[in-house]
């Protein structure tokens, strides 16, 4: 049905390579690029076997003129960007040159300035609709497949949603003392900016990781979570029709912020580039290249995630509070795609918004965050490629979240 330029050879990369030769009904043709052509042609040769035909090349995202090139060659349908979130703007730029469909997991970041917001790719907006083609941003899990469970709410069970808590908690353990789950300059950079979260029409800022709670959650029990500024609620902010509070919580153990703590404390996480033997060197990056490579963490990982987000509102006059969520399991993830949970539920969704732009359901020209379609065959293709969902209710709202997210607190849905 399609061929799809497939940029980054990493963890998320390798996942939805293996999620697209699944489904070579829609995805006939790929070309995976990286800056490492090496790693490109390693995913290659694990599927030798597929009936999806592979191909690779070697790309340096940063370029425009070479992704342009490199289009141009492979004459893709889509671009499924999976490389680093400063790369948008430049994939951005050569889609709109080329006309080709674009999709991303995470929205643009400077490299010189640690805050993620849409405005930068929001501004493509006109010039991606008048080209008639499509951006899909945020297809992800969180953000996507978290927006979308909202859509869906807002769709099926509510007439109004006033409160959405989107909780990312992830129980499994790699055995290293200090790991991240994925690219770690990113991953700090995030975690150590000030909280951030939209209440009442404004949006609220807290100190990094200031706030905490501890929540049950079904399949892997009581973890302290933190409220930190996360991509979508910027966007759900605007969509979501009513809301007046929408928070980000993400689990952190206390030997993981220990160690950040002491790194943070010896000037480790720093961006900010100093002289070291007569050349500059960032920080953050050379502390990225003593880290295990999150792409190797799979054979080590055993455990769960739980994401999901805990939606109150009004539905025909009465309070409701639903709570929907997925479970994710770190060793049958590697067992069938060799990546662990983190990596899959980032790479399964990117699959699937790709397909419903080629398959016609979600294409129409413009910019996009993802909860702004139709929710139900995504959650249908969910089910379908690897991510089950589970759903609950509760008869009553409360004035914040539960903190025991457990079976026994909720009735199931119907």
């Amino acid at each position: 049905m399609g061929k799809a330029l497939i940029i980054g050879a990493g963890g998320v990369a390798s996942v939805l390579v293996h999620k697209c030769c699944q489904n070579h009904e829609v995805f006939d043709e790929i070309c995976i690029a990286s800056r490492t052509v090496e790693k490109c042609e390693a995913l290659k040769n694990k599927l030798a076997k597929s009936r999806t035909k592979i191909l690779t090349a070697q790309l340096d995202a940063d370029n425009t003129d070479m992704v342009i090139a490199l289009i141009k060659s492979f004459n893709p349908d889509i671009v499924i960007n999976v490389a680093l979130p400063y790369q948008d703007l430049s994939i951005m730029d050569a889609c709109l040159a080329t006309g080709v469909h674009y999709v991303d997991t995470a929205n643009y970041e400077p490299p010189d300035i640690p805050k993620f917001e849409y405005k930068w790719q929001w501004a493509y907006r006109e010039r991606f609709a008048k080209a008639g083609i499509t951006a899909l941003l945020g297809s992800g899990f969180d953000p996507g497949v978290t927006s979308v469970f909202c859509a869906y709410a807002q769709k099926h069970y509510f007439d109004e949603i006033h409160y959405i808590d989107i909780v990312d908690a992830n129980g499994g353990d790699h055995g290293y003392p200090f790991a991240t789950n994925f690219n770690p300059e990113i991953n700090i950079r995030e975690i150590t900016a000030n909280g951030r979260y939209f209440e009442n029409g404004k949006w609220i800022e807290t100190e990094p990781l200031s706030l905490k709670e501890v929540y049950n959650l079904p399949e892997i029990g009581p973890k302290n979570i933190y409220l930190m500024y996360h991509e979508e609620i910027e966007s759900l902010a605007i969509n979501i029709k009513g809301i007046k509070r929408i928070r980000f919580w993400m689990t952190f153990s206390d030997n993981y912020l220990n160690h950040l703590r002491v790194l943070q404390n010896v000037g480790m996480t720093s961006i900010l580039p100093i002289e070291y033997e007569g050349k500059q060197i960032v920080p953050l990056q050379f502390l990225k290249a003593v880290l295990p490579d999150p792409a190797s963490l799979g054979s080590r990982t055993k455990g769960k995630t739980n994401i999901g987000c805990i939606i109150q509102g009004i539905k025909d006059r009465a309070p409701i509070s639903y709570y929907i969520y997925n479970v994710c399991d770190h060793e049958k993830s590697y067992a069938e795609v060799g990546s662990q949970a983190i990596s899959y539920t980032t790479g399964v969704p990117a699959m699937i918004g790709a397909m419903l732009i080629l398959k016609g359901i979600w294409k129409k020209p413009g910019v996009y965050n993802i909860e702004e379609f139709d929710p139900d065959p995504f959650m249908e293709a969910l089910q379908k490629y690897g991510l089950p969902w589970q759903e609950s209710f509760s008869p009553t709202v409360i004035a914040a979240p539960s903190k025991d997210l457990s079976a026994q607190k909720w009735r199931r849905a119907i």
